[in-house]
């Protein structure tokens, strides 16, 4: 009874939360400017090329690889035992991608937090990809930090639309048009893609794993999907697509549906219903269920809470479902309190994966 009643304090954490963040519109919603015009067309027509490819396919789908990136680093502070470096690179995406993108996302940004005492040939790298609202490097460094007494190294990407790459005009984290959350999460996963292969080629390591909270582990899960070799895979907190978070979680309070039903760029006159289905269609693109499984299951391990007022129970096993021999591990609390509390089950986690390889 106690164990319930601490479950549903965490449940109603999230809702709690998530009334100050959306329902009482103290902060902007998402997609105020409509489903994004010529941009979203591109992005489903790309999602619909690639979707006739995976179901031609004979096996295992697989996107070609990005062109190489060659990050310009420098040294944020070095000690005794671990460095911090700082690199930006050209994003690789093709040119139509880039085009797409504001002028603010071209560069993409990298810090990289190392052992001094140890050759990348004897260490293991992560790469960090961003959740939803997390700018900057600070966050996902901590996480990665007490990895260093393993041996295990963080790189932590700044995802376009983020940081220093976002758009002027964009109000934080939230995204103007449909389209950006589409565009974010292509050029993230060919920025995350060619950064695993600079971390194997030029970097050295030995073994390598991405991970992400929520937003963020969806973007690690696809990348982990698409790697031609075994890679640890650490989707935490994460949905098997966006659909679940923007049409049934608690984001769907903080998304702008009025400016989406009265988007001349799109049919005028649907209703709300008509809307929220489009909405589930268009990032139904986002399903990770419908992308090949990892090379090695065994070294992807979902880390979920039993109480995530953003992510439901049901997304979570669905995913696991699809990747058979993949791992799901619960902590108890909701979406905020397990990002707080629980990153010792994150790391532990990434540990764990590694150590499967």
């Amino acid at each position: 009874m106690v164990a319930l009643n601490i479950g549903i304090a965490h449940y109603w954490l999230d809702h709690v939360y998530g009334a100050l963040m959306h329902r009482l519109k103290l902060a902007p919603r998402f997609f105020a400017q409509g489903w994004g015009g010529p941009k979203l067309d591109l992005l489903e027509r790309i999602a619909g090329e690639l979707a006739q490819v995976r179901a031609a396919a004979t096996a295992n789908w697989m996107l070609p690889l990005p062109p190489k990136v060659h990050p310009r680093w420098t040294t944020v502070w070095e000690t005794r035992n671990a460095r911090l470096q700082e690199g930006a690179f050209v994003t690789p995406c093709d040119e139509q991608l880039r085009h797409a993108l504001p002028l603010e996302s071209y560069i993409g940004r990298v810090a990289l937090l190392t052992p001094i005492n140890a050759s990348p040939a004897n260490s293991s790298c992560v790469l960090h990809l961003a959740g939803t609202g997390d700018h900057g490097f600070q966050r996902r460094l901590k996480l990665g930090a007490p990895l260093l007494k393993d041996n295990i190294a963080t790189m932590v990407l700044e995802s376009p639309f983020y940081g220093n790459r976002r758009p002027k005009q964009q109000p934080g984290a939230r995204l103007l048009c449909v389209s950006d959350l589409l565009l974010l999460g292509r050029v993230t996963i060919e920025e995350a893609r060619a950064l695993l292969h600079w971390l194997k080629e030029e970097g050295g390591f030995n073994k390598l794993g991405v991970c992400g909270l929520s937003m963020g582990g969806v973007h690690a899960a696809m990348v982990g999907s698409l790697h031609p070799s075994p890679i640890a895979v650490l989707p935490f907190l994460a949905p098997h697509s966006a659909a679940v978070a923007f049409c049934e979680g608690i984001l769907q309070y903080g998304t702008a549906w009025d400016a989406l039903m009265q988007d001349k760029a799109r049919k005028s006159g649907m209703t709300l219903e008509q809307v929220r289905e489009r909405m589930r269609a268009v990032l139904g693109l986002t399903d990770v269920t419908k992308f090949p499984v990892p090379n090695k299951p065994e070294a992807v391990i979902f880390v979920s809470a039993t109480n995530d007022g953003y992510i439901p129970k049901h997304s979570v096993l669905e995913f696991q479902r699809a990747w058979p021999g993949s791992e799901i591990r619960w902590v108890t609390g909701g979406h905020v309190s397990s990002f707080i509390l629980h990153n010792k089950e994150f790391q532990r986690a990434i540990r764990d994966a590694i150590a499967r390889l």
